[in-house]
């Protein structure tokens, strides 16, 4: 155990999980979330207090998946081992740093957006559920990612607005393409340590297979709620080799294909106003 003091290792903590993540890409809902915003028309401020926000809840739900699951990632070979023997030395903490970024959280909504409670609750809710069981049950594991891409995605959507739950709901589909490859990517681990994941039950062809339909989900969604064209990017994603000793380089090709996706849907939205989809078309505050 090292001389730090409570306060100052819980800084470094929070700190830690954030450079982590962000090298790792982890945090691309915040990308999503100011998307959905700026299309749907919110102001500057509104977009940067909203995505303020957002980073706060971000660093909360991946701290608490760090601080439940660091015995396992002590023996993982895809963790940061210095910043986990830290948080491992450090568990008071780190609890400590969960409940002052979430008295923060509460506060921020509480005085500002109490809309914004609803990702809070539904977005920390998820991630907790997803940290302590799910991800430990094949099927759920995705699933939960799902709803937790539409979760923490709400941070830049008005509860009221179509047309932010129609960009929304797109980027939980996202969510679970990514949730698919990274069970992928960790099969092998996982199975060592006997955790049971929708990667370990299927196996590696199959899991591949779950991979590409659900990009043909996110690119059916696009073409048929958003705009016929929208869904191209997600959709060619299918045809891209998969292959699980070149992970890194696939997920980063299908952020891309996503991001492009995303970034024709957002730019529809905030030009026309409304989405045209081949099966549905949603105003503001109109759904036909």
């Amino acid at each position: 155990m090292s001389g730090v003091s409570t306060p100052r290792a819980a800084l470094r903590i929070v700190r830690d999980v954030a450079v982590f993540r962000l090298r790792r890409l982890e945090m691309a809902n915040l990308a999503g979330a100011a998307a959905v915003a700026a299309a749907v028309g919110l102001p500057g401020p509104e977009i940067a207090g909203r995505l303020g926000f957002g980073a706060l809840l971000n660093l909360l739900v991946y701290l608490n998946n760090d601080y439940m699951d660091v015995d396992a990632d002590l023996a993982s070979t895809t963790r940061a081992p210095a910043m986990t023997r830290f948080l491992a030395e450090h568990r008071g903490a780190a609890a400590l740093a969960q409940v002052g970024l979430l008295g923060l959280l509460v506060v921020i909504a509480g005085l500002w957006r109490p809309s914004l409670l609803v990702p809070l609750i539904a977005g920390g809710g998820i991630c907790w559920a997803y940290s302590a069981r799910l991800k430990r049950l094949p099927g759920l594991d995705v699933a939960a990612m799902v709803a937790w891409g539409v979760a923490m995605s709400l941070v830049g959507a008005p509860l009221a607005e179509p047309l932010a739950w129609a960009l929304v709901l797109q980027l939980g589909l996202f969510s679970g393409v990514f949730e698919a490859i990274q069970v992928l990517r960790d099969r092998q681990e996982d199975a060592a340590a006997g955790v049971r994941t929708t990667a370990v039950a299927l196996g590696e062809r199959r899991t591949q297979g779950l991979i590409r339909g659900l990009l043909a989900a996110s690119g059916l969604y696009a073409c048929l709620v958003i705009h016929p064209a929208a869904g191209a990017p997600a959709l060619l994603a299918m045809a891209l080799p998969l292959e699980v000793r070149a992970i890194p380089r696939y997920w980063t090709q299908v952020r891309a294909a996503l991001g492009l996706t995303l970034l024709g849907e957002a730019g529809f939205v905030a030009i026309y106003g409304e989405t045209a989809g081949l099966l549905l078309r949603v105003g503001r505050g109109v759904v036909g």
